[in-house]
């Protein structure tokens, strides 16, 4: 199962890297400054806090948290070195000396128990192959009380055959699955972390055609009205597709390390 999980997240790492060389094309069809500030506000962030922004890629999150609350301390966690790198450069240069970012295996946290008041994560958790594992370490480093914040995409309520979770496979960057809200307050539930508030938004963005080779031979595979329900347009170069975002937040249920 490791080992399984260890192919992931080097298809995943490397899929990123070659995003990132490529150049902002990545970077650019995630952004949302709507959403960014919808995020921003709906985070209860005060002086003094641990924030661990898990999956952290470019700090889309971790620049404006860390910017925004000068004595909060954000930690940045990836396993993209390239952009790792970048973003300490950044950080440098900003003079962001509450901002850190730290690289890792993609499975056990490199921190001590009860290390973070808050963990935040933006369209990661997609790509984590163990993410039961996933949600036993955030709770283990949150402290008594503490929070997660999780914004991904979520597939259509019809589309129980995921229809979608095929269409991000081509492109070989790792992607797992996407989940429901259902089965995130499952997930929750079962590490500890109890479901406190949500909201809904939606992303579209596009992906190069030739990451796509078998957009063909999927689209002939599912059900019209499921594929319909995305609101795909494809265009000479590109696959525009919509999708929801479950933006959830959980607490720690106190003292439990589960």
């Amino acid at each position: 199962m490791k080992r399984d999980s260890y192919e992931s997240i080097e298809r995943t790492k490397k899929g990123f890297e070659e995003s990132f060389k490529s150049g902002t094309f990545y970077n650019e069809q995630t952004q949302d400054q709507n959403h960014l500030e919808l995020i921003l506000n709906f985070l209860n962030i005060s002086p003094g806090m641990n924030v661990l922004d898990l999956g952290t890629g470019t700090g889309y999150l971790a620049f404006p948290i860390a910017g925004k609350y000068p004595e909060a301390e954000v930690t940045g966690l990836d396993i993209v070195e390239n952009a790792l790198n970048h973003n300490r450069k950044r950080s440098e240069t900003e003079g962001l000396r509450n901002l850190i970012f730290l690289s890792y295996d993609g499975l056990a946290f490199p921190f001590a128990d009860e290390t973070f008041d808050l963990v935040i994560t933006r369209y990661a958790l997609h790509h984590f192959p163990q993410i039961a594992d996933t949600f036993h370490e955030i709770n283990r480093v949150l402290k008594p009380n503490g929070k997660l914040f999780l914004a991904d995409p979520a597939p259509n309520d019809n589309d129980d055959k995921r229809f979608v979770d095929a269409y991000m496979q081509m492109k070989k960057d790792g992607h797992i699955k996407f989940y429901t809200k259902e089965e995130w307050l499952k997930l929750g539930e079962l590490t500890g972390l109890q479901f406190a508030d949500s909201f809904e938004t939606q992303i579209r963005f596009p992906k190069k055609k030739e990451n796509a080779p078998e957009f063909d031979e999927i689209i002939h595979r599912f059900d019209q009205q499921v594929i319909a329900g995305y609101d795909i347009e494809i265009t000479e170069s590109e696959i525009w597709i919509t999708e929801k975002v479950n933006n959830l937040l959980f607490q720690k249920r106190n003292g439990e390390n589960l």
